[in-house]
């Protein structure tokens, strides 16, 4: 199970909030478009590593880490994983927002709305089981569930796209250019990230990109003013194979984009910022290498 960080070992509800004393912004004015009708409530809880999530989330929002020192001018949106059904916010969020902020990039949280999971904890440990976990293919999700997860992608796009334009809308508060905001996400994130991708705005439009372990998109779908895009995964990925992030960097480039791909031989899915003592587990620093490439960590 080592290769798989999505399946949860302890679940346990805790007081203390996951967002601190950072700023968290909602992206919409009150309920968000489409699930108005949504009344359960937000639970967030840690694993058996003390690794914070978040799960039945109903109002969407950003969470913003500022640069250390003067920021360089860059914002990144980050979309953590979790199969619309939860965020890993730690592994795919936090950890990766202080690297950033450590490099005097700005980093923004994304809180994105995920299908409705039972609050009963034991209870939602079996569904994650089940949808996760190394027997996951002897039990097909019900229609009910395939339609909450297609409904649930929906949405997830939507508050990328609000947060994108938000960050944008502000950039200057936090001292970013409105022409260096980024979007990253993870799994579930990467997703939302290639949806993005494939239908922006002005307004939402990202200036450059990350898939990790995300999947591919459909060629005729991709804009023609598509902007660069960093893709990284793991080839033993049992759960989102690499072939989708190798056939992604293939339509990126046939329609004339910049793209980078980094496929390691070992990492499973869900590898994050976590350590596993494998080369898999300097995807960040070529992250950096990439973004400084594309002249992100200039002022």
């Amino acid at each position: 199970m080592r290769a798989i960080h999505l399946v949860i070992p302890a679940l346990l509800v805790f007081a203390t909030s996951v967002f601190g004393a950072n700023q968290v912004i909602p992206l919409w004015q009150g309920d968000a478009p489409g699930s108005e009708g949504w009344k359960q409530k937000e639970i967030e809880y840690t694993n058996g590593r003390g690794e914070h999530y978040v799960r039945n989330i109903v109002h969407p929002s950003i969470t913003v880490f500022p640069a250390e020192g003067a920021p360089n001018g860059t914002g990144i949106v980050i979309a953590p994983g979790g199969g619309f059904r939860f965020l890993s916010w730690d592994n795919e969020g936090t950890k990766v927002a202080q690297w950033l902020n450590s490099r005097g990039v700005t980093a923004f949280i994304l809180k994105y709305r995920v299908a409705e999971t039972t609050p009963d904890p034991e209870e939602f440990q079996r569904e994650m089981a089940a949808m996760f976990g190394p027997n996951r293919g002897s039990h097909p999700p019900s229609p009910e569930a395939r339609a909450a997860s297609q409904n649930a992608r929906a949405f997830a796009i939507a508050d990328g796209k609000q947060a994108l334009k938000i960050v944008r809308e502000r950039a200057k508060e936090w001292g970013v250019d409105p022409n260096r905001i980024g979007l990253m996400g993870f799994s579930a994130g990467a997703i939302l990230t290639t949806g993005v991708l494939t239908d922006y705005d002005a307004a939402s439009r990202p200036s450059f990109a990350a898939s990790i372990y995300g999947t591919t998109v459909d060629p005729a779908k991709v804009p023609s003013d598509a902007p660069p895009l960093f893709i990284a995964c793991a080839e033993d990925d049992p759960l989102l194979p690499s072939t989708g992030s190798a056939t992604l960097f293939t339509v990126w480039k046939n329609a004339g984009h910049i793209a980078e791909l980094h496929i390691y031989s070992k990492g499973g899915h869900g590898f994050g910022m976590h350590q596993q003592n494998l080369p898999v587990d300097h995807w960040i620093d070529r992250y950096g290498d990439w973004l400084e490439s594309q002249g992100l960590l200039k002022k």
